[in-house]
């Protein structure tokens, strides 16, 4: 059974505008996911029936074999967690400490199984040395490393982070980097949504693409971006090393620069 199933899902607005159109696919524990797309594709809509922020007027999502539809948003939480686009939207305490600190005594957890699990977060998003400060006199892209400490001490099966690369310098890329890889390790289940085809390039084995409200490729990183039709489809730029790739004629599909240097070299893969 994969930890997350997609089953059919649609939504509706009450307006009866349709979001999102019949989608259906699995996550398994341990996976590292971007879902790409347009706006309007459908992708958020999408990730927020996860986690139960909204519900499928059609089909179903199961976590660990369970339906969203049985548990408050609340209880969602605690099994996948949601990073938002924007830290305004989630932000709320008058320190960093405080604001880590919040949905773990929501969860009643022991004083001292709190304290480990906010270190842990806070030395893993970097943030250390900001415990004791105000979030909104951190810069933006630093905020959203604390709204992404507050899912990690959550200790959720599946977190979902929202265009986490806007904003951020090659520090910060690094360091999202680098969680994917240690989230991933701990056997948790990372989705990403991002228009930043250069980051999931280097950063995901594989991609789901939505477009008009549908899936309409699924698969391995190196292969849906080499695919001109689907790319073009959802109106997406193939990173720059698929391009040069293609251009050099490589007979085969890479997203490793190391190949892609030695056949400019050789002329071979």
């Amino acid at each position: 059974m994969a930890l997350v199933e997609v089953k059919n899902i649609s939504f509706r607005y009450p307006n009866g505008y349709l979001a999102v159109d019949d989608v259906s696919f699995s996550i398994e524990a341990g996976e590292n996911i971007a879902i790409v797309g347009q706006n309007g594709a459908g992708k958020t809509t999408t990730v927020k029936m996860l986690n139960g922020l909204t519900k499928p007027c059609e089909g179903d999502v199961l976590i660990r074999g369970e339906s969203t539809k049985k548990y408050t948003t609340a209880q969602m939480a605690r099994k996948v967690g949601y990073v938002f686009q924007n830290p305004e939207d989630q932000i709320f305490n008058a320190t960093v400490y405080k604001e880590i600190e919040y949905g773990l005594k929501k969860m009643k957890l022991p004083a001292e199984e709190c304290e480990r699990r906010i270190q842990d977060a806070a030395e893993l998003a970097g943030i250390g040395e900001y415990l004791d400060m105000n979030p909104y006199d951190l810069p933006l892209s630093i905020r959203k490393f604390v709204t992404i400490a507050s899912v990690i001490a959550s200790d959720c099966d599946v977190m979902i982070f929202d265009e986490p690369t806007a904003g951020q310098d090659l520090d910060g890329l690094q360091r999202l980097s680098a969680l994917n890889r240690i989230l991933t390790g701990r056997g948790k289940a990372i989705v990403t949504i991002t228009h930043d085809m250069e980051f999931v390039a280097e950063n995901y084995d594989r991609v789901i693409v939505m477009c008009q409200k549908k899936v309409i490729a699924d698969g391995r990183t190196r292969d849906v971006f080499f695919e001109k039709e689907i790319m073009n489809k959802a109106m997406l730029k193939q990173p720059a090393l698929v391009r040069i790739a293609d251009q050099i004629g490589m007979d085969h599909n890479t997203l490793d620069i190391a190949e892609v240097a030695v056949y400019i070299k050789t002329g071979q893969g």
